[in-house]
């Protein structure tokens, strides 16, 4: 008698690692998560996860989506002590099929099939389909990846252009640029548009203006501003949504993004509302010749939970068809 075929995805941050099942019309069920600390490796949590689900006796399919580069055999955690070899846990679970891809390469991949439910548009613009799609996540750093489409379905496009120099385009971002000239040999926007850049952003304000800086981390900003308690913290959120308006236009240009640029990460979902009456979608828009380029490119916040997982399982099914198809 055959084995049962299971496919299973991973979304594996460096806190939390979120394991669930692929069914047949691509739904994600039981769906786990578990604290990475409480395992001394991945191929640990895997054992307890097919376990767990009853499902040891599978032939499996899997893939994960890590915060960390994974195109070399050996995969190194960038925030945590784990580390594994693809081709050893692959034997060790004995695995049809391992994918391993970089979680924003997974956002990439979720972003094509997200419902209206799953994002929302902030100004005008309409998406045309199968076009370039840009994405950039402010969190705990800046990650940006692309997707274009392709006969076989959609190719992610990684790269670092979170690391790509600050432009400045007024006197107070000019002021900002040299205060944090002044800490780094480089700065790029992720110096910005970050948890720390919220930080940053204040206090190089507090620096232009003349004023003290608080010592406030940048959720405390970030409340005090939506409350509209602290007139600093409110300049620095707006300034946080400006810069990011121009570097989503960046990226609209660079790509040509008709099918819209997103916004993914942790930090913008909580603000939405701020998001669109602030500057942002105007700084979108605003590339002089090249303005009316950008004015019909649609811009989204995707408030989807789990964008890790559903671009993981776009990912495999796709290369899974792939497969088939080569068969």
């Amino acid at each position: 008698m055959a084995k049962q075929i299971t496919n299973l995805v991973a979304d594996i941050g460096g806190t939390n690692i979120r394991i669930g099942q692929v069914l047949d019309n691509r739904e994600i069920v039981n769906i786990d998560v578990f604290q990475c600390r409480d395992f001394p490796s991945l191929a640990d949590v895997f054992t307890h996860y097919l376990t767990r689900n009853e499902l040891a006796q599978s032939q499996l399919n899997v893939c994960l989506a890590i915060a960390c580069p994974a195109e070399q055999d050996l995969v190194v955690m960038t925030n945590m002590p784990w580390q594994f070899s693809k081709s050893e846990l692959k034997a060790t679970l004995n695995l049809n099929h391992l994918l391993v891809i970089n979680d924003y390469t997974a956002i990439a991949h979720a972003v094509p099939f997200l419902t209206d439910d799953q994002k929302v548009q902030i100004g005008r613009g309409e998406a045309l389909a199968n076009r370039p799609i840009s994405i950039c996540g402010p969190g705990t750093g800046l990650g940006v990846a692309n997707v274009v489409p392709s006969e076989n379905g959609w190719v992610s496009l990684g790269g670092e252009g979170g690391h790509v120099d600050f432009a400045p385009i007024d006197e107070a971002e000019m002021a900002i640029l040299r205060f944090l000239m002044k800490k780094y040999a480089h700065v790029s926007y992720e110096q910005l548009l970050s948890g720390l850049g919220i930080e940053q952003i204040y206090q190089a304000l507090a620096d232009y203006q003349g004023v003290e800086a608080k010592p406030l981390a940048a959720h405390e900003i970030s409340a005090a501003a939506l409350d509209n308690t602290d007139d600093l913290c409110h300049q620095t959120l707006e300034q946080f949504c400006k810069i990011l308006g121009s570097f989503a236009g960046n990226l609209a240009l660079t790509l040509s993004s008709f099918s819209g640029v997103y916004i993914a990460g942790g930090i913008v979902p909580r603000f939405i509302e701020f998001l669109k009456q602030s500057e942002f979608r105007a700084r979108f828009e605003e590339k002089g010749r090249l303005s009316p380029f950008n004015q019909n490119i649609p811009t989204y916040v995707i408030t989807e939970a789990q964008p890790g997982l559903l671009g993981a399982c776009a990912y495999l099914c796709q290369q899974l068809k792939e497969d088939l198809s080569r068969d």
